[in-house]
């Protein structure tokens, strides 16, 4: 069958729009992240409640995303991508017209469930769509694109909100992601290798428990759950002692600390090429490995070291993501990518909410070490994880139906 790779005509123009839809997605979703203290003064409100904005958007997306893994073999899959973005693009410039905190809490909301159509079904259409030998290299360009999206959004909105007010901050990325997805709709090619289906509800418990019965996808949900969970908690509380002496740095120069992600626009993609050729959880466990290092870096008193640390972390994070998200397509019955990326996505997204609170309460406790250290643990319980998949995928027992054993036993 006719499946994209480098010596197909639109194999770049199809790279470029997935960048661009991940770019969109990461955008916006994060997009009030960087002045939540303003919105907090605005509306004369705690930090913690003004945070609702950003928490509401990508808990919706988590619960929703669920919901689109069970019809996701319903829709043709370019359009239910192209009403993702092109309905957040819209809903930020419509922001820009909100002055009254509940409604804005409540769009963010339906704009992070709206976002939901976007994220799985991407994978899925590139696991569908690509050549797997290429698999590794498109998932990281994909991925490339969640980190440049999610430092721009940031930077964009952090930039314009010193001009204009924050609504129209968000409202300007919006109207800039609008004619982003215009360029999405225009270089995505339709899907050859999908027909869209009616399905059941027994047929889509049945693909559901198909995906959660299987011991290595389960792992694979894990890992999403640990590598997010490990990443949030970092980027959310490593501000706190760099604005404390001896550091004592201001909030503006600590905000550029998120310069840092576009180390994960390198990393992505280059293990995502390197776990083509070499074992994945080879892949996955020296990031993970590379991510606990970094952050023990952190503890140094040197500014540089500490950055230096960071930047290692987050080289590892973006690696692993890749891998392991690329990895559950692999393992995934064909039918059934999509809900099986949209359950790796809702481990990684809760991770990101429940270990991003936790790890508040062991800087209350502990300070900083207190961090590094339940983040470092949890680095090394994804290294147990990895070889716990690695080893199912080697015996063949990963799931039930072992003819599909052969397919993929190269991708260990």
């Amino acid at each position: 069958m006719d499946y994209l790779s480098p010596e197909n005509k639109g194999f770049k123009k199809t790279l470029i729009a997935l960048f661009l839809g991940s770019f969109i997605m990461y955008a916006d979703l994060y997009s009030t992240q960087p002045v939540i203290a303003v919105i907090a003064n605005k509306f004369h409100v705690s930090p913690a409640f003004a945070s609702l904005t950003l928490s509401g958007a990508t808990g919706a997306l988590a619960i929703c995303l669920l919901f689109v893994s069970f019809c996701s073999g319903m829709f043709n899959r370019k359009k239910v991508m192209i009403l993702a973005l092109l309905s957040s693009a819209i809903l930020s410039i419509i922001i820009g017209f909100i002055d009254y905190l509940p409604l804005l809490i409540a769009v963010r909301f339906i704009q992070g469930a709206l976002l939901a159509g976007y994220p799985s079904i991407a994978m899925a259409y590139i696991n569908e769509e690509f050549d797997k030998k290429v698999l590794g290299y498109v998932i990281g360009i994909f991925v490339s694109g969640n980190s440049i999206g999610g430092l721009s959004g940031r930077l964009i909105v952090g930039f314009l909100s010193d001009h204009f007010s924050w609504n129209i901050a968000i409202a300007g990325l919006g109207l800039l992601n609008l004619i982003m997805c215009a360029c999405f709709i225009i270089f995505l090619p339709k899907s050859k290798h999908f027909k869209a289906k009616r399905t059941s509800l027994k047929r889509t418990m049945a693909g559901f428990i198909e995906n959660i019965e299987s011991p290595a996808l389960v792992m694979l949900y894990v890992l999403g759950f640990v590598l997010m969970g490990g990443f949030v908690t970092v980027f959310n509380y490593i501000g706190i002692p760099l604005m404390q002496p001896p550091y004592d740095l201001s909030q503006t120069v600590v905000g550029f600390i998120f310069i840092i992600f576009l180390v994960g626009t390198v990393s992505s993609t280059v293990m995502g090429k390197i776990s083509d050729h070499m074992s994945r959880s080879g892949v996955i466990g020296f990031c993970l490995l590379l991510m606990a290092g970094g952050l023990s870096l952190t503890m140094a008193v040197s500014l540089p070291v500490k950055i230096l640390g960071l930047a290692l972390f987050t080289f590892g994070f973006f690696g692993g993501h890749s891998v392991a998200s690329s990895w559950v397509g692999i393992l995934a019955n064909r039918r059934e990518k999509a809900q099986a990326s949209s359950l790796y996505l809702l481990f990684y997204y809760v991770g990101s909410s429940i270990v991003g609170s936790t790890g508040g309460l062991f800087l209350q406790r502990f300070g900083w070490m207190g961090v590094v250290s339940a983040v470092v643990v949890l680095c090394l319980c994804g290294v147990v994880v990895t070889l716990i998949v690695h080893r199912m995928v080697l015996h063949g027992d990963y799931r039930r139906h072992r003819s599909h054993h052969r397919m993929i036993g190269q991708h260990i």
